[in-house]
């Protein structure tokens, strides 16, 4: 059995990560200084949907195919507000979000719904060979999440960094890889 490496790639860095503002499907990535590296020969790539990781996957050679799997997590009426507002506006709700996974206020999808469907698309990917996938933050936590068998509320204690990676690899079953 051929073993099966992916890497997930975090987004370049937008104005709302930049202002502590949450996302918008339509934020784009700010100049990149210095672009991610070159994937090398034989990598296949692999695309959320939003603006921010198609324009962040533009860098990166290769034909690219968006996974809708790897959508960043559907934040419902919160969409492009500002964290200070919604500490002002609605404190008791963000602390719910913010402590249980399983909590939606913002009537969008959840934590513990994006580790549900993260574990349903990393237990479908059984495609071998080198892959790079350009992803979201909420995402790679979920992935995390889900490889080490951790409780979700550990996702809230991880920092993923615009274009910070996580390897992993499959024989069998996901392991993580320290590059």
């Amino acid at each position: 059995m051929k073993a099966t490496r992916l890497t997930l790639i975090c987004h370049a860095l937008t104005q709302a990560q930049k202002t502590g503002r949450l996302h918008c499907a339509g934020d784009g990535i700010l100049p990149l200084a210095q672009p991610p590296a070159a994937t090398l020969p034989g990598v296949q790539l692999l695309t959320a949907p939003e603006r921010r990781a198609l324009e962040t996957a533009a860098w990166v050679s290769g034909p690219v195919r968006v996974e809708p799997a790897l959508a960043d997590c559907d934040l419902g009426g919160w969409k492009g507000l500002a964290l200070k507002q919604l500490q002002a506006e609605q404190p008791q709700a963000l602390a719910q979000w913010l402590h249980d996974p399983a909590s939606a206020p913002h009537g969008g999808e959840s934590f513990a719904a994006l580790c549900q469907r993260v574990a349903g698309w990393l237990a479908s990917f059984d495609k071998p060979g080198e892959w790079l996938a350009v992803t979201h933050p909420m995402v790679i936590r979920a992935v995390l999440v889900h490889v080490l068998g951790c409780p979700m509320s550990a996702g809230q204690r991880i920092d993923v960094l615009p274009l910070s990676r996580l390897a992993l690899s499959f024989t069998g079953q996901w392991r993580l890889r320290l590059v």
